[in-house]
C-alpha cells in the first residue's frame, strides 16, 4: 500500500493563561519542560519519528521565543520535501486574528491547497507525550474516514476535565460533551471509563475544507472540538483513535504505555515534570529507539562538588542538565535546567529550576517552580512559608510557589560563577 501524503498542523498559538507566570513572556509551547526541551518538542518529535515531515507551526501569542527556538531546532533539517516552517497569524482572510482552532486553520488552507495532501493532520503543542502518528495514520484510511480523533481512556470520576467523545460500539463517534459535571458517557460495554479528546485530529482535506467554509459563515466559537467534528458527525465517517493502544518502539514499562498530560496548569505542569525523575519514571526521556529532538547548546558538563569536608554537594533521584554545578548543596526530587547553580548550603527540594538559576548559600526552597535567570539570595526561603511568597511571587491553588523569569544577567552570572 502507497504511503499517502501528509500535511500537519501544529497549533503553536495558545496564550496559556493558567500556566502565568511561566507564560508572561512567551508562548505555552515555548515553556521549558524536563530541564533541555520546550513543549513543542514532544509534538514535533513524534511527528519527525513517525515520518512526518511536512509540518507548519502556526503561531500567534508571544511567539518570539518559540519561532526562535524551533527555527534553531529544526531550521537545518528543513529541505524542500521536509521542512517545519513557522507561520505567523497574518490575517489573510480578514481584519481579525485567529477567532478559534478552526479559523487558524482556514486562514491558512491556501497551505493544503498548495501542498495537496491526501490528509490533513491538526495536532495540539501543548501536550507531553509519545505518540507513534502512523499508526493513527493507518487507522483513519482503513476506516475510511472523513475525520479521526486521538481519545484516551480516563476514569469517569476524571472525565469533567475533558471534551468527552461519545461512541458507539464500532467506534464511530456519535456525539461530544464539553467537560460534563457527573454524567459522563461511557465507553461502551465499560461504564468506568470514558473517552477524553487529546485534540489530535486527522482529515480528509474536502472534507475538512467544506466544513471549514461553512462554518466561517455562522455565528459559532470557530472552533474544531465544538463546530467542525460534530457538524462532521452527521456524515457517520467520524471515527475515534485509543491512543492507549499505540505502540512506541523502545516502551516496556507498563505505566508509559498510553502517557499523556495536558500540561495547561501550574499543577499539571509540576506534576508532569516530576514524572521524569524517579529510577522508573512514568515519562521515561531516555528511549534511544523513540528521542525527544530539541536545541544543543554547547555547555560545559554538570559537576557535584564540595567546599570541605561537611559541605558535599549532592544530589538525589533529580534530573540534572548541562552546565550544572552543584557546589555543597543538596538537591531531591528536581528537575533541574541548563547551567543552574547551587551553593554552598542549599537546599533544594521537590522543585523545578529552569535555565540559568543560582541558589545562594544556605537557601532553602521546596515544592516550587523558578523561571529562568532567578537569583534565590543567600540563606532566603522559597515554598516554605506560602503566605510570605504569594506577596513576593505567585503561588498556585495547589500551594506550588512560582517565581517569574528575571531579566538576562549574564554579566552578573559570569562575574559571580
Amino acid at each position: 500500500m502507497d504511503q499517502p501524503r501528509l500535511l500537519a498542523f501544529i497549533m503553536a498559538g495558545g496564550k496559556g493563561e493558567r500556566l502565568f507566570p511561566l507564560t508572561r513572556d512567551r508562548a505555552k509551547p515555548a515553556v521549558p519542560f524536563g530541564g533541555r526541551y520546550r513543549i513543542v518538542d514532544f509534538v514535533l518529535s513524534n511527528m519527525h519519528n513517525s515520518g512526518v515531515r511536512a509540518i507548519y507551526v502556526l503561531t500567534q501569542y508571544k511567539a518570539q521565543s518559540l519561532v526562535e527556538h524551533v527555527q534553531r531546532t529544526w531550521g537545518a533539517r528543513s529541505t524542500h520535501a521536509d521542512f517545519v516552517t513557522i507561520v505567523p497569524a497574518q490575517m489573510r482572510t480578514g481584519e481579525s486574528w485567529y477567532r478559534g482552532t478552526a479559523d487558524c486553520i482556514h486562514q491558512n488552507f491556501h497551505l493544503v491547497d498548495i501542498f495537496r495532501p491526501d490528509m490533513v493532520l491538526v495536532f495540539g503543542a501543548d501536550h507531553v507525550y509519545k505518540m507513534n502518528v502512523r499508526q493513527m495514520v493507518d487507522f483513519h484510511r482503513n476506516k475510511d474516514a472523513l475525520a479521526t480523533i486521538a481519545c484516551l481512556p480516563v476514569p469517569v470520576n476524571e472525565a469533567s476535565v475533558f471534551g468527552i467523545v461519545e461512541t458507539d460500539a464500532d467506534g464511530r463517534v456519535t456525539g461530544f460533551q464539553e467537560k460534563p459535571q457527573g454524567n459522563a458517557t461511557t465507553i461502551p460495554g465499560d461504564p468506568t471509563r470514558a473517552l477524553a479528546s487529546m485534540g489530535n485530529y486527522i482529515f480528509a482535506p474536502i472534507a475538512l475544507h467544506e466544513a471549514l467554509e461553512a462554518d466561517t459563515r455562522l455565528d459559532t466559537r470557530h472552533d474544531f472540538g465544538c463546530d467542525i467534528l460534530p457538524s462532521l458527525v452527521k456524515t457517520g465517517r467520524v471515527y475515534y483513535y485509543d491512543f492507549s493502544r499505540n505502540v512506541i518502539p523502545g516502551v516496556t514499562a507498563v505505566g508509559e504505555q498510553g502517557y499523556w498530560r495536558d500540561v495547561g496548569t501550574i499543577e499539571a505542569y509540576f506534576e508532569a515534570n516530576m514524572d521524569l525523575k524517579n529510577v522508573v519514571p512514568r515519562f521515561n526521556l531516555y528511549n534511544w529507539e523513540w528521542p525527544i529532538i530539541s536545541q544543543n547548546y554547547p555547555d560545559p558538563p554538570s559537576k557535584l562538588v564540595f567546599d570541605d569536608e561537611r559541605r558535599r554537594g549532592m544530589l538525589v533521584q533529580s534530573i540534572m542538565s548541562s552546565g550544572c554545578v552543584i557546589a555543597g548543596g543538596f538537591v531531591k526530587d528536581c528537575v533541574l535546567g541548563r547551567n543552574v547553580w547551587v551553593d554552598e548550603g542549599a537546599e533544594v527540594r521537590d522543585s523545578v529550576l529552569f535555565d540559568n538559576v543560582y541558589v545562594g548559600p544556605g537557601a532553602r526552597v521546596q515544592r516550587a517552580i523558578i523561571d529562568k535567570n532567578v537569583r534565590v539570595a543567600a540563606g532566603d526561603h522559597i515554598g516554605h512559608d506560602l503566605a510570605r511568597d504569594a506577596v513576593r511571587h505567585h503561588v498556585s491553588e495547589g500551594g506550588i510557589t512560582v517565581v517569574g523569569k528575571a531579566g538576562d544577567t549574564w554579566l552578573t552570572r559570569a562575574r559571580d560563577f
